[in-house]
């Protein structure tokens, strides 16, 4: 006669098909915490790139012409007025 030892009768193979399962939860979760946080780094310094954290006032002015968002007279004028 075959004891039950709580596993759903199915004794060890139980027990190792309900371990199987919980190291599979663990290592999943542990891999998406990693890939949010690598995700969350990775955006923090293209914000800061495009806050112009770390840049001259200068290359600010550089950049916002280049992407046209200002016009040559306000770029020239940004530029004369650091010069003083």
């Amino acid at each position: 006669m075959m004891g039950n030892f709580g596993y759903g009768g199915m004794g060890w193979i139980g027990m190792i098909i309900g371990l199987v399962i919980s190291i599979t939860l663990i290592v999943g979760l542990v891999i998406l915490i990693v890939w949010a946080v690598r995700r969350i780094g990775g955006n923090t310094t293209q914000i800061a790139s495009q806050m112009g954290i770390g840049q001259s006032a200068k290359d600010i002015a550089q950049s916002r012409y280049a992407r046209g968002e200002i016009s040559r007279e306000e770029y020239l004028n940004i530029i004369s007025g650091l010069a003083h």
